[in-house]
């Protein structure tokens, strides 16, 4: 085999993503930082499953539909860094080999090079150790062979650059210290070579079909040691630190809901399929679907695979997650209150859709109002943050964060949603700001400023520092400034061992955690709240801010608030309900 034709091409990228999402919770767990949030597995997988999609759909490929459908689809579909990341690999390797027939290892090497060359220039400050370093040794070791045989037969090529690869990534942890003092090899490294293992195994003839959900899958318990566990963590959920003792009976702790906006209607038999895999990881199904939406309620122990199954369909809202086994008193009472609330969220959507459907067809007798000078989107989790964005000037809020990171195709919608001339964007966390600057760089008409806020207080103090009176570029240095002026803890739990920032960590203990990492760990919240406070005040601060989160009561809030007080008399202290998930608290000082 000297050559790869469009056919062959499609079948290795679809390998290649079927292998990485067969090992999305492996890859999940080897995030250094024990928070549940949105992983790298997750993100990697999202990434590259937004581009199969239409991959998988060509019944007659070309290497230019593919490229532009990979390019295309990835770029879109990115969420977090690494998924901007591998995005970016995938739009360097498509702008090369555009225009070819079929492709000679020359071609593959030029165009992995310059794969790698796109995703460096995205990142503004590339760290080594990462799949940077990663990707950058699998193109060096590829050009190094290609010089020594351009006739080089292709299956053992690939096999010597994959090892390679696998080589470059079991050094990670020396050049990234963090990730030795976890004991892990880099979570995104790791996904890069998951898609390689996929498109080599493709590439000798064999087939990587997507796993079942109650296949096993590897988990790291440190670098090079793996076990097989029954697949997989949950990815999203909220917990306490502490058991219930009453609920030993139940047997799917989480009841999660949300809708699906459709992106095209489903076939009834497609229906059957969503309802057959939520019932493999759940029960007390619920599920009902027209020509626009799906609504779902299901109990689950892995509320993340609903989301991901879900996903494939469409964007999701509504979402909810209630965990039963904290809340086993009051099930019976919120389920009947949440699933009468979604049912006439189900109906607002759809009233809501036929009236922008209404609305658009008499456009010509009802004029849009003219287009603002300023737009703001910011992405938040939690009603309370989301009504606080919006008191204080949001036009758009996107729903998510820790526990979903929004797609760059996410933002650009939200863009086009923002009636005005020049539209600030706040990611409000650090795995977004790559795909937020992704979706400013693909808007052609309006002017889109990416403020880098990395926290929820951050965005907020951005937008208070915000004047209408003042220029474009004035207000970016304004914001970029005011959030460079706070402080920022969030309060949560761990959802496995470890070790990192000196604290060894172990799953269940709540972590305060601080812009220089975690400063307190320990078994109680409002202690290690506490802590963490401590450790962000200073000599200059005058004002407290705490949102509490959905797993927080406002009497647990209060209390909190009233030690602080005592302890801190000359600040001013604010309290606010943020209803986050997985947050209990965050605080920022200022």
């Amino acid at each position: 085999m000297n050559t790869i034709d469009a056919l062959l091409m499609q079948k290795l990228f679809l390998a290649g993503a079927n292998n990485i999402s067969n090992n999305k919770e492996y890859i999940n767990e080897l995030n250094v930082f024990p928070v549940p949030d949105g992983d790298t597995g997750t993100n990697m997988t999202l990434t590259i499953m937004a581009a199969a999609a239409d991959v998988r759909e060509q019944t007659e490929p070309t290497i230019d539909s593919l490229a532009k459908a990979i390019s295309g689809g990835s770029l879109k579909g990115a969420r977090g860094n690494s998924g901007v990341i591998l995005s970016q690999i995938f739009r360097g390797f498509c702008k090369d080999i555009r225009g070819k027939k079929e492709l000679t290892l020359v071609d593959i090497v030029s165009g992995f090079e310059r794969g790698v060359e796109t995703a460096y220039k995205a990142v503004m400050k590339p760290k080594e150790g990462t799949i940077l370093t990663v990707a950058r040794g699998i193109s060096e070791k590829a050009k190094e062979l290609l010089m020594e045989d351009e006739d080089y037969p292709m299956v053992e090529f690939a096999e010597q650059v994959v090892a390679y690869g696998e080589e470059g990534l079991e050094h990670t942890p020396e050049l990234l210290p963090v990730l030795a003092e976890a004991g892990v090899v880099d979570s995104g490294g790791q996904g890069l070579i998951e898609i390689l293992r996929g498109v080599l195994t493709a590439l000798k003839g064999g087939t990587v079909e997507l796993a079942g959900a109650d296949q096993p899958v590897r988990l790291a318990r440190g670098a090079g040691m793996l076990e097989e566990v029954p697949k997989a963590r949950p990815v999203f959920g909220a917990a306490s630190g502490k058991e219930d003792i009453s609920t030993a009976d139940i047997k799917f702790g989480y009841c999660t809901e949300f809708i699906i906006l459709l992106e095209k209607e489903l076939p009834d038999e497609e229906v059957e399929r969503i309802k057959e895999y939520l019932l493999s990881i759940g029960d007390s199904l619920v599920c009902v679907a027209d020509e626009e939406l799906v609504k779902v309620h299901v109990h689950t122990n892995h509320p993340g695979l609903a989301f991901e199954k879900a996903l494939e369909y469409g964007q999701l809202t509504r979402m909810k997650i209630d965990n039963m086994r904290e809340e086993h008193s009051e099930r019976v009472e919120i389920e009947q209150r949440r699933a009468k609330e979604q049912e006439e969220a189900f109906k607002q959507i759809k009233l809501d859709r036929k009236g922008t459907a209404e609305s658009s067809k008499s456009s010509q007798e009802k004029p849009q109002k003219p287009q603002k000078k300023y737009g703001f989107i910011s992405i938040a989790a939690g009603s309370g943050l989301e009504e606080i964005m919006r008191e204080i000037g949001v036009d758009h809020v996107i729903s998510g964060g820790q526990t979903m990171n929004p797609s760059t195709e996410d933002i650009l919608r939200a863009v086009d949603e923002v009636n005005a001339g020049t539209v600030f964007v706040l990611p409000n966390n650090k795995n977004i700001i790559l795909a937020a600057n992704q979706a400013a760089s693909l808007c052609n008409d309006k002017k889109v400023l990416v403020i880098p806020s990395r926290t929820i207080p951050q965005g907020i103090s951005a937008m208070i520092a915000f004047s209408d009176d003042a220029a474009p570029d004035e207000n970016q240095r304004n914001m970029n400034y005011a959030i460079e002026n706070v402080k920022t803890g969030e309060v949560t739990f761990s959802v496995r061992d470890t070790s990192v920032d000196g604290n060894s960590i172990l799953k269940g203990d709540i972590m305060g955690i601080t812009d220089s990492g975690i400063s307190a760990v320990g078994p109680g919240i409002p202690d290690v709240t506490e802590q963490m406070l401590d450790k962000m005040m200073d000599e200059d601060a005058s004002l407290i801010t705490i949102y509490y989160g959905e797993d927080t009561t406002e009497e647990d809030a209060k209390q909190l608030e009233e030690k602080i007080a005592e302890k801190y008399p000359d600040v001013e202290l604010e309290l606010h309900f943020g209803g986050q998930p997985i947050y209990y608290y965050i605080i920022s000082v200022e």
